[in-house]
């Protein structure tokens, strides 16, 4: 077959069993008796704390949008004019060198053109107390994040250029393979080999609260080894729990600053939703639906290669920037997709969390605290759509005042959802 049609193959292969995946393990209806409307801002928080949440993720909101509109332009001007091969041509050695050294050279020119934007970013959640990270340590999280991103975008283009040299008809289907695998294989090792970078970790001290804790993963039938704490704290005031890895290095991870701020019983209820994706294996089904979607971005890429790769096509490394321009589109307009199966699965975990502790009140009490603590506000519908990976505060909380009357609690939604 000629390398158009093994793209075709590829993508069509690749997209069917994203399907068939999706379809029988995403939760298309978490909340039993559907999903009801979100409250009322004005009745969940005070007008200051709505003025102040909207002060904050208003300009934040604007910055990301700016950030992402630059760094798109920054890719298709490099990628989709003769500006980027030109660049890619000038350099020198092995084909594997020069694809690092071409895309070392691109994610420096997008991280410095997108560099303003997280200085005042980080400037605002420092001003606002979110951040408690001082410059230097912040300046060294870049660096990590950009040596992360081309080691991890080094090993894909890697692949992708390798596998189109040694079989140049037939390299979608190999890359594919090979980069669905290697999808798979960094979700089951990034909490060892990642995570530690960037946190310290010990484990929960023993006391009640750990008692408390695997009771409910018994409750929730997963076995828990352990439960981490993350020093979250010396970098922001933000609270988060999440569980990441799997078999073997699955982990559900607090953030210092919940065991700090929050009493018992909310903790409970963020550990709960973490459970409920350990009981789910969400990050194993997540990492197959991403290999999966990497197989049908390989047979996409392999298309539009065909048509503006120019000469050499995938096998020559001044194919690097059209690539990564591909990637950056693809991204953006895959967004609304992989947003919305995140929320289902969110929700999902959710309901779990309130049918384990059978505690709407501490769950809505935790979702105020949460909303607090990170400033976010009601965002814009449409934007909520194409990025937002969670159910709002609002969406939330009517989940649990809905679902409150079936658990025999006494139940006074003004009183939970107080000022």
């Amino acid at each position: 077959m000629s390398e158009r049609r093994w793209s075709l193959v590829t993508l069509l292969v690749a997209t069917v069993a994203f399907v068939v995946v999706a379809a029988v393990f995403i939760p298309w209806h978490p909340v039993p008796g559907g999903t009801p409307a979100p409250v009322p801002e004005s009745e969940v928080f005070t007008r200051a704390q709505i003025a102040r949440a909207n002060a904050y993720s208003d300009t934040a909101r604007h910055l990301a949008w700016a950030s992402l509109a630059v760094s798109l332009l920054v890719s298709v001007v490099l990628g989709l004019t003769p500006i980027g091969r030109r660049l890619a041509g000038r350099l020198r050695g092995w084909w594997w060198v020069r694809v690092l050294l071409a895309l070392t050279a691109l994610a420096v020119v997008g991280r410095l053109a997108t560099l303003t934007f997280a200085i005042v970013g980080h400037h605002r959640s420092v001003e606002y107390g979110l951040s408690t990270q001082h410059w230097g340590s912040w300046t060294v999280d870049v660096l990590k994040g950009l040596l992360l991103s081309v080691v991890i975008s080094g090993l894909v283009l890697i692949v992708l250029v390798g596998a189109a040299r040694r079989f140049p008809r037939a390299w979608p289907a190999v890359a594919g393979a090979l980069l669905g695998t290697l999808v798979m294989a960094a979700s089951f090792v990034y909490p060892v080999l990642v995570e530690p970078a960037f946190n310290h970790f010990t484990p929960l001290r023993h006391g009640p609260l750990r008692t408390h804790i695997l009771q409910l993963a018994h409750r929730e039938d997963v076995r828990l080894e352990d439960v981490l704490v993350a020093d979250a704290s010396r970098r922001t005031t933000t609270l988060n729990a999440y569980v990441s890895g799997f078999g073997g290095t699955r982990r559900v991870v607090l953030y210092d600053n919940v065991l700090k701020d929050l009493p018992r019983d909310q903790i409970l209820s963020i550990v709960a939703h973490e459970l409920g994706h350990a009981h789910q294996d969400d990050v194993l089904v997540g990492s197959v639906l991403g290999a999966l979607a990497t197989g049908l971005g390989v047979g996409l890429l392999g298309l539009a290669v065909s048509v503006r790769g120019g000469p050499g096509g995938m096998r020559d490394p001044t194919v690097v920037p059209l690539v990564l321009a591909l990637v950056a589109i693809a991204t953006v307009l895959s967004s609304p997709v992989n947003s919305g199966l995140s929320r289902l699965i969110e929700t999902r975990a959710d309901v779990a969390s309130l049918e384990a502790t059978r505690d709407p009140a501490a769950f809505i009490r935790v979702q105020r605290q949460l909303d607090l603590h990170s400033l976010s506000d009601d965002p814009p519908h449409w934007s909520h759509i194409w990025f937002g990976s969670h159910p709002t505060t609002l969406e939330r909380i009517a989940i649990a005042e809905q679902l409150a009357p079936g658990m025999g609690v006494s139940w006074d939604p003004a009183a939970m959802r107080g000022h």
